[in-house]
């Protein structure tokens, strides 16, 4: 019975992704067929919220439900555990949430509680050479301000920027973190710290120390290797950019076609002399959303 695991643990706050590829693969084996009698993917995604129009595009994935479990994920920011486990059960579906009770709280719960304690421990430091996969140690002192083995360092934005385009990212910083709006940029010529591996630290930031990210759109950010990595990656943590996780920003004219993969975001654009007064007023609220 989950009521067992939910005295001790509250299945509300273990986020979704704590589910394991096991569960995920035996849900989809309960709920893809199609079911006259018991409830099915499509009675799951409506209880989710979803409309009729995209339940209707799910079909065409292999593995709906699938498809329904990540994109509820990405779009609500309270999708748990204990919140799909309760879907289940208004649809009637115990007998789905009896079977998958064992490999949910007592694998994937489990882990994901020892996964969050290990985080909160302060490092081991293990005497061995190491390829370059890095040690806790050194994702833990990884910006200016971060203390060691105290708690990281966190911000409301990841800028991504290429050096060409530092002149307006010192006004980024002087508009938004200077004035009433009070945000904190991550700058990484300013915040990190030097003698890290590039792509390592880059990626703990962007997943995990802050909000969201601002890409600084211009010919010679298209150009460059290191935006181009740091926009799939956050483009690929959050599938739809329904969190508004990532914001485009053109603040100088281009010749190069604007990049393909971030056509579907809508652009803060500083290049509009009409909508110019209201630019930073409309990213500096965009990034102070929860």
């Amino acid at each position: 019975n989950m009521d067992d695991t939910d005295s001790k643990v509250n299945l509300g706050s273990i986020p979704l992704f704590a589910l394991n590829v096991t569960v995920r693969k035996k849900l989809g084996l309960f709920l893809n067929p199609k079911h006259t009698v018991a409830a099915d993917w499509t009675a799951v995604a409506e209880t989710m919220g979803f409309s009729y129009l995209e339940i209707k595009n799910f079909e065409a994935s292999k593995n709906p439900t699938k498809a329904v479990l990540d994109d509820w994920a990405a779009r609500n920011s309270e999708a748990s555990v204990g919140k799909l486990v309760s879907i289940l059960e208004e649809v009637e579906r115990k007998d789905i949430v009896e079977d998958l009770q064992p490999l949910i709280a007592d694998e994937d719960v489990r882990k994901y509680l020892e996964t969050l304690k290990k985080k909160a421990e302060p490092p081991v430091q293990v005497p061995e050479v190491d390829s370059c996969v890095p040690r806790t140690p050194e994702r833990s002192g990884i910006t200016v301000d971060d203390v060691p083995g105290g708690i990281p360092e966190m911000f409301d934005a990841f800028i991504c920027y290429c050096q060409s385009d530092f002149e307006f990212v010192l006004e980024m910083i002087k508009e938004l973190e200077q004035t009433e709006y009070n945000l904190k940029l991550c700058v990484f010529d300013r915040n990190v710290l030097p003698g890290s591996c590039v792509w390592t630290i880059t990626s703990e930031l962007i997943e995990r120390r802050c909000k969201r990210m601002v890409v600084v759109i211009s010919d010679e950010y298209l150009d460059s290797d290191a935006c181009d990595f740091q926009t799939k990656f956050a483009l690929s943590l959050c599938p739809g950019a329904r969190s508004k996780r990532l914001i485009p920003v053109k603040y100088k004219s281009m010749t190069k076609p604007f990049p393909s993969i971030l056509r579907f975001l809508t652009v803060c654009d500083y290049t509009r002399p009409c909508t110019q007064a209201w630019f930073w007023v409309r990213l500096a609220k965009a990034l102070s959303l929860p």
